[in-house]
């Protein structure tokens, strides 16, 4: 077991109501004996979005070692409990500014309007890898950009580099659950079906376990969707690596002459 975030239900709070039921999407949560119980760790993904929807304040989240959430049992278990995904538009992890969303980013055509710079391509809310389902449209088919929080800091024109035409996943490989990202990413893949990824990491050596964490769940779920890897540079320059249907690195290149 390792360490991860996880609902936490206080009992002496807890009435019983019964709210927080319907908003857990996995259905880690039922009421048993009049009280509100995470029935296995397993369903449980750690995002709260039931804190919310209780009006007693008895549910939080806390980091503690925990079962590693595995998406596979959860969909035998709603199966079990005959009971439908909650619809996207209810997810929103605590918070209605979660909720999930897409928009038309700016067009090319904007851009050349105006600075560059100053023209924003992103395409959907939210982009924190925690916050988004497996099941939200703006990841179907799509080229996913899973990005370490760090780099667009480093990157001047993130924006017109790397952002336009994907659809971006943000995370902090140091601050984070390894365990959760692979397990988050093997359930978004598997949704997704994506065409392609990209993976944005610093070159620190913390920051290189988000890229083993797509690596591991894409070589598990789409081993034939290829991977651009780049690692960022704290103070200019990045390397590119593309991984082939192996999991180990095929091929290496320098872009731009610059190395790091």
């Amino acid at each position: 077991m390792a360490v991860r975030k996880i609902v936490k239900i206080d009992e002496e709070k807890c009435d019983g109501c019964g709210l927080c039921v319907p908003a857990c999407a996995e259905g880690a949560i039922q009421i048993i004996e009049g009280k509100a119980k995470i029935v296995n760790e397993r369903y449980c993904d750690g995002l709260g979005a039931c804190l919310g929807e209780c009006p007693r304040g008895a549910i939080t989240v806390e980091e503690r070692e925990a079962m590693a959430y595995n998406q596979a049992a959860v969909e035998k278990h709603l199966a079990l409990l005959k009971r439908k995904p909650v619809p996207l538009q209810t997810i929103s992890a605590g918070c209605p500014g979660s909720t999930a969303r897409q928009f038309k980013a700016s067009s090319t055509a904007a851009a050349e309007k105006s600075s560059p710079a100053s023209v924003t391509r992103l395409s959907h809310w939210p982009v924190q890898l925690r916050l988004v389902p497996p099941q939200a449209p703006f990841l179907k088919k799509a080229d996913i950009l899973i990005c370490a929080d760090c780099v667009p800091f480093a990157v001047p024109d993130f924006h017109e580099r790397y952002l336009a035409g994907r659809a971006v996943l943000v995370g902090c490989p140091k601050l984070d659950d390894l365990n959760y990202y692979y397990e988050k990413l093997k359930a978004l893949f598997a949704e997704a079906s994506p065409g392609k990824i990209t993976v944005l990491k610093m070159e620190v050596p913390c920051c290189s376990g988000i890229a083993q964490a797509v690596i591991k769940a894409r070589h598990e779920v789409c081993e034939q969707v290829p991977v651009d890897i780049y690692t960022i540079g704290i103070q200019g320059g990045y390397r590119r690596e593309s991984l082939s249907s192996k999991l180990s690195i095929k091929e290496f290149s320098i872009d731009d002459g610059k190395r790091l």
